[in-house]
């Protein structure tokens, strides 16, 4: 099936209507990286660095996925939450005392997550005599996944290369100097959590070093207490880590100490660095039952060793290209203003920022998102956090776990669709994971079968309310959808690729309890609709009828908009694997009583179950158009309830942070308006100072600004330009479907669809030119366009369909097809 699917993006990139795109897309700078935000990210799904590119030092601010503090989550926590809902409820459903059920439902809430820990810095020091630097270079090439530091000093030729091996699991630096023997530097290692250091030429040089037990949400200070703890009486608390670095440089004096590495009269030399934590599940004490760090690093580096560098280089680049090189986009500039392709990555976004128009910097922007998520997801890792994997802060903002209330699901949305699916897999394991721990939760904080979720996590799988015992506010503590949720991302994986096997072992068993703990969950009102009590909108407010600001009410539109999609994805799998007709049947018949979507006086989508007053009518979150996207509950044919959405959008803004941004652009793809999705993606590339506030927007290296730094803007921004592109929720292939007129020309390469399809397509004009379908499951396939499209060696039915056409067609897996406009003297009459 490869070598097909090779061959056919071959055949689809030498038919006349598609050019070849040599495009190397790059990030680079002319001077160092001063903050953080302006260092450029390297990954492998374990091992994150964050390069500056200094001269006379050099820092690697550097990561490993499973370095969190904590251990697993204790039971017993709150034996008592489930004995309130029986009192919420009636303050709900009863009494309509808003105030009074907020305040019960506080009682329901656990401990905070853990955090996720900055592993330490690598420092390089070189010693130039403070003697003047030109032809300096920064650079990070997404076609390699390699970050480059280059400069010359009296007439010397300096140059660092960095990346970071899958298949070896190591950090490589190379440094070079253009004359023989005039290298020389040293190398050391820190850590801002607990650790010591060690050198010899045999263990090379070594920092070993302990996580805390416990670190408080940076917005969370409890009196009398320090937020980071790091005493465990139990021994199970608190992870090992070790961080192991060996030089190999022929011709040159190298020697190790506890200060570090120090080389003298090298001209190239090659620096191997391994990382490894004790964590051992989240279920597993990773101190007492933990894995041995020490003999990880020792196998990383024995191996790396072993191979040698040019090995280790090529293994790099095959693993890296076979991911990254599956996609590919081109958006032509077709007002051939000044190259700003040579501007510098931070000037080019400024002038960007100021009106320029660069359409080759917003294919950059995409591809660059599918660069942080090869880069920070991998099978076998842990999925990307809030941050990807990247985080330099003992504390870090919103302790960088897994907000499931929206951003753990962003992280994720490009996966599919731009052709990295197996991406998805440390997602799909961290799922069955918080469903293991999450029946518990059903139990003992709900009284429910199945499993749940709250809004946050971490690497021990938390599932409990948050808030630490009723600290929390409910809006964003008491949250038990974040499980069901994710459940779209199983039924979203087996959409795209059509693996029945997933499906049955893996998707469904998880999803049915999911489904299960939701039967429980929802309780009848008066008029006979299926309700969630209490319900929260994610960290939105209403006003009450006298004006007080409330949180917890009864059935907000996000909670049924969920509930919904995961009982329709299950009616649809059971039917799909032809099984569980009697719970089937259960959801159907609980579906049709589901309390309904309701549009309000202005025409926008109700938020909560009444037409309350909005405390904040501009808030970030727009969490109750869920049935619009990443759902499909709202869509063209439900065109009452899909005006209202549009409605929505325009009475909420355009404003807020970096995501918000980003699943506005979604939001506008999927109503068909590229125009707006295309404005909103100039405000998520705006250009955001490291250290400013403000609206959300674009860093110097092309982080996004929530304010502050949290990757889920880079990868939403990512995922709806591709809904642009492509469309497919309908059970259709929509091409083209929110084209903006900004994009008057270009061509897209390895869209994946659901169903099992890969799409290829260029346009001019705005008019598609050429489309190409490589079928990989086989089926029936049927393609939405606004013109008549022939497809060469298959039988096709064309249905007319308002402006579009709708050309249906059965495909046979593994053959491509190949799409053309017809001519207008061709096309069919209205009707046919």
């Amino acid at each position: 099936m490869k070598n097909k699917m090779a061959l056919f993006l071959c055949l689809l990139a030498s038919s006349p209507a598609f050019t070849q795109v040599h495009d190397h897309p790059r990030l680079w700078f002319d001077k160092p990286a001063g903050k953080w935000i302006e260092a450029l990210p390297l990954g492998n799904g374990r091992i994150g660095a964050m390069v500056s590119g200094g001269v006379e030092e050099e820092l690697l601010q550097l990561n490993e996925s499973s370095l969190w503090s904590g251990g697993p989550v204790k039971p017993g926590i709150n034996p008592d939450a489930a004995s309130y809902l029986p009192a919420i409820r009636r303050a709900l459903l009863e009494e309509q005392d808003y105030s009074k059920a907020a305040e019960l439902t506080k009682k329901m809430q656990g401990l905070y997550t853990e955090s996720y820990m900055p592993l330490g810095d690598l420092v390089i020091r070189q010693d130039l005599d403070g003697k003047p630097v030109t032809s300096y270079n920064r650079e990070l090439t997404l076609d390699d996944a390699v970050a480059r530091t280059s400069f010359e000093v009296s007439g010397v030729r300096y140059t660092r290369e960095v990346f970071i091996s899958a298949p070896h699991n190591v950090l490589v630096m190379r440094l070079t100097a253009s004359k023989p023997g005039l290298l020389d530097f040293k190398l050391s290692a820190r850590s801002q959590l607990h650790f010591t250091v060690a050198g010899s030429g045999t263990g090379g040089y070594v920092l070993n070093g302990k996580a805390p037990a416990h670190v408080d949400p940076v917005y969370y200070n409890q009196q009398g207490r320090s937020p980071v703890i790091y005493g465990d009486t139990t021994g199970c608390n608190g992870m090992r880590f070790q961080l192991r670095m060996h030089a190999v440089a022929s011709g040159a004096v190298v020697y190790y100490d506890s200060s570090g590495i120090t080389v003298k009269g090298g001209t190239d030399v090659i620096i191997f660095v391994a990382a490894a934590t004790s964590f051992n599940g989240f279920d597993k004490c990773p101190d007492s039952e933990g894995r041995d760090e020490k003999n990880l690093t020792e196998s990383y580096i024995r191996k790396a060793r072993t191979s040698g560098y040019k090995q280790v280089r090529k293994q790099h680049e095959n693993d890296y290209r076979q991911l990254f090189s599956r996609f590919s986009i081109h958006l032509a500039d077709t007002v051939a203003q000044n190259p700003v392709v040579q501007l510098p990555a931070d000037a080019r976004l400024k002038k960007y920022s100021s009106g320029g128009y660069d359409p080759g910097l917003e294919a950059l922007y995409m591809q660059y998102g599918r660069y942080l998520l090869i880069s920070s997801s991998r099978p076998g890792a842990p999925p990307a956090n809030l941050q990807g994997i990247w985080n330099p802060l003992v504390r870090p903002p919103w302790s960088s776990n897994y907000t499931i209330n929206i951003n753990t699901q962003m992280n994720y949305w490009p996966v599919e669709v731009t052709n990295l699916s197996e991406l998805h897999q440390p997602l799909l394991d961290f799922i069955h994971d918080l469903s293991v721990a999450g029946k518990a939760t059903a139990k003992n904080f709900y009284g429910a079968r199945g499993w749940v979720a709250n809004h946050n996590s971490d690497l021990w799988a938390v599932t409990n309310p948050v808030g630490d015992q009723g600290g929390g506010d409910p809006m964003w503590a008491n949250w038990p959808m974040g499980g069901a949720w994710l459940c779209q991302h199983l039924w979203e994986h087996y959409q795209f690729t059509r693996n029945k096997k997933f499906l049955a072992d893996t998707a469904y068993p998880v999803m049915k309890s999911a489904a299960l703990f939701m039967l429980d969950w929802l309780v009848q009102d008066k008029d006979g609709y299926w309700v969630t009590a209490p319900s929260t909108t994610p960290e939105n407010i209403f006003r009450d009828s006298s004006g007080k600001e409330q949180q917890v009410s009864v059935a907000t539109t996000m909670d049924m908009s969920i509930i919904h999609d995961l009982f329709s994805s299950l009616i649809d799998a059971s039917v799909a694997l032809d099984n569980d007709k009697a719970f089937r049947d259960t959801l159907i018949a609980r579906r049709e009583k589901l309390f309904p979507l309701r549009v309000g006086s202005k025409g926008e989508l109700l938020e909560w179950y009444r037409e309350f007053e909005e405390a904040d009518p501009r808030h970030r979150h727009v969490s109750h158009l869920f049935a619009l996207f990443p759902g499909r509950q709202v869509n063209p044919s439900t065109v009452r309830f899909f005006e209202a959405a549009k409605k929505t959008l325009e009475l909420r803004g355009d404003e807020g942070t970096g995501w918000s941004k980003a699943w506005k652009i979604n939001w506008w793809a999927r109503l068909l308006d590229g125009n707006h999705a295309y404005s909103l993606i100039r405000q998520l590339l705006h250009y955001t100072e490291a250290d400013g506030g403000g609206p959300g927007g674009t860093y110097p290296n092309f982080f996004d600004a929530h304010p502050p730094f949290q990757i889920d803007g880079n990868f939403g921004g990512t995922a709806g330009m591709a809904e642009m592109l492509l469309q497919s929720q309908n059970g259709e292939l929509h091409l083209l479907p929110a084209l903006p007129d900004a994009w008057k020309e270009g061509e897209v390469r390895g869209l994946r669809a659901r169903g099992g399809f890969e799409v290829g397509m260029n346009w001019k004009n705005g008019q598609l030119q050429t489309a190409g379908i490589l079928s990989i499951a086989g089926g029936e396939c049927k393609v939405r366009t606004s013109v008549p499209v022939s497809i060469t060696g298959v039988k096709t039915r064309v249905v007319r369909d308002g402006n579009d056409y709708i050309t249906h067609f059965i495909s046979q897996k593994g053959n491509h097809y190949t799409l053309q406009p017809l001519r207008p003297s061709h096309r069919p009459l209205d009707g046919e």
